[in-house]
């Protein structure tokens, strides 16, 4: 056994084994009572459910933005454009599903609408779809289409579903709110299992020139009942938007963070209404500021919430395809960075991935993404660690080598289905003499990656420096990047 580093090894090594002391869940009321100590050892206890879990493990997610936006050549849609403008010559979902599935993605959200209002599929509730477009004269279904390549690819599917429709005069009444849900149903019994839903705040004027009130909560229990396994991201209780949309996640990302008394009160409500153990509710404050989840934070916190980020970005500088940025797709190296400052820094990637009016990726988008994809496979395929001898004392994990060594590249994670407890960390190399610290970090969680200049050495050792509990190392990997060719 000394020579596998497997999750069953390390959870083994005596002080790494989990505490049973506090039971775990993804919320918890801190009392008035408590003191510093307890609180941590709830923070560290807080866990995801069972969807949240699955949803980290997916690590890379892309986003498809096609529809009218596509035809007019904008980002942000128009009242009154005519459905006629939608008609792909060579739509090829299958292509989407399968670029995706190379790069490595393991679901797709497809945008069933956007802001405009047009359906990509023929939803009963509103003439303004596909229905009335020449593409396919008026039989086509895009969703289905997308629906049926994720089924024969194996690609989890997800739902964007824009809330804000310049296009429907119910927008900015109460029979809007049954509408939005109306178009919620359709997709979520008509196209299969649909493991991701989602939502931004986006709400501007409607064709009347009212505003909505969004009636979130009705959303998120429909999709309870109907899908209950998809997680409900962004505007919603499962996935928090890391706050912006350059791809990078913080260098310290918390998936716990302090959540107010009221919205305590409304996960206990929704859970009894429900009969559900982690209830809906709405995604409580500003959740983009730097420090979300420091043990200051915690400390001060009313309860705790399990909430992971999500780190959202485009393949190219729009969210829709536009010709003239063809020669400004993100090269592989970007795409690279992007990949370490997120799934990298506990964070699942949410990459878009554009088609062009022929309803196909373009090859510049295609190659990039290739590229990328055998950079990470060539890196992160050999784990050195596998040829250690694990020797485990207090709060270290020493790899032992029988000789010298180079890497330059080190994957850590956390039991993170059992909390998230490791606040500081650093890697260390023996020189012969003493030890060396080559690399420092903060939070681990599901995942975090490192990257420095190469090292030589026969003794690598993981020191933790500051933990919420007795901390749970899955995984330390040593790993060697392909030198570039010049």
């Amino acid at each position: 056994m000394k020579n596998c580093l497997s999750l069953l090894f390390l959870l083994m090594i005596p002080g790494f084994l989990y505490s049973q002391e506090f039971r775990s869940s993804n919320v918890v009321r801190i009392n008035p009572g408590d003191n510093p100590q307890d609180i941590l050892k709830k923070a560290a206890n807080v866990s995801p459910s069972e969807r949240q879990a699955s949803w980290q493990e997916l690590e890379f997610t892309v986003f498809i933005h096609f529809g009218m936006n596509t035809f007019t050549n904008r980002e942000w849609g128009m009242k009154g454009t005519a459905p006629a403008l939608f008609n792909p010559s060579e739509l090829d979902a299958e292509q989407w599903v399968k670029t995706a599935k190379m790069a490595g993605a393991k679901l797709l959200i497809m945008v069933a609408k956007h802001h405009d209002g047009f359906c990509l599929w023929p939803s009963k509730f509103t003439d303004y779809t596909v229905k009335n477009s020449p593409w396919k004269g008026g039989k086509g279904d895009v969703i289905a289409e997308v629906a049926t390549a994720c089924k024969k690819h194996r690609m989890k599917l997800g739902i964007y579903l824009s809330p804000w429709d310049i296009n429907s005069p119910l927008y900015g009444t109460d029979e809007y709110n049954v509408h939005f849900r109306n178009q919620l149903t359709e997709l979520l019994t008509l196209y299969g299992p649909v493991d991701e839903v989602w939502f931004d705040g986006a709400c501007g004027e409607g064709p009347n020139g009212k505003r909505q009130v969004y009636d979130w909560l009705s959303y998120y229990k429909l999709i309870r009942t109907l899908q209950p396994q998809a997680v409900i991201a962004i505007m919603g209780p499962d996935v928090r938007w890391v706050g912006t949309e350059s791809g990078y996640g913080r260098e310290t990302e918390w998936s716990v963070v302090p959540v107010d008394k009221s919205t305590l009160d409304e996960i206990v409500v929704s859970s009894r209404e429900m009969k559900m153990k982690e209830g809906v509710f709405m995604p409580p404050g500003d959740k983009t500021d730097q420090d979300l989840g420091s043990r200051e934070k915690v400390l001060q916190a009313h309860g705790l919430i399990w909430y992971p980020a999500e780190v959202d970005v485009s393949i190219r500088p729009g969210w829709f395809y536009h010709c003239d940025q063809d020669s400004l797709v993100k090269s592989p190296e970007t795409l690279m960075d992007i990949w370490y400052s997120s799934v990298g820094r506990n964070s699942v990637l949410l990459l878009n991935l554009p088609p062009d009016e022929r309803g196909r990726i373009h090859a510049n988008d295609v190659a990039s993404l290739k590229k990328m994809r055998s950079v990470l496979d060539a890196t992160f395929t050999n784990n050195l660690a596998k040829k250690a001898n694990i020797v485990k004392t207090d709060s270290i994990i020493l790899l032992d080598f029988s000789k010298t060594i180079i890497f330059d590249r080190v994957m850590l994670q956390e039991n993170f289905r059992n909390g998230q407890k490791v606040e500081s960390f650093a890697i260390e190399t023996w020189n012969g003499n003493a030890w060396h610290e080559i690399i420092h970090g903060t939070t681990i969680g599901y995942k975090r990656l490192l990257r420095f200049d190469p090292v030589w050495s026969d003794k690598v050792r993981l020191r933790i420096i500051s933990t919420r509990n007795v901390p749970e190392i899955t995984l330390f990997g040593l790993y060697k990047a392909p030198s570039e060719k010049k």
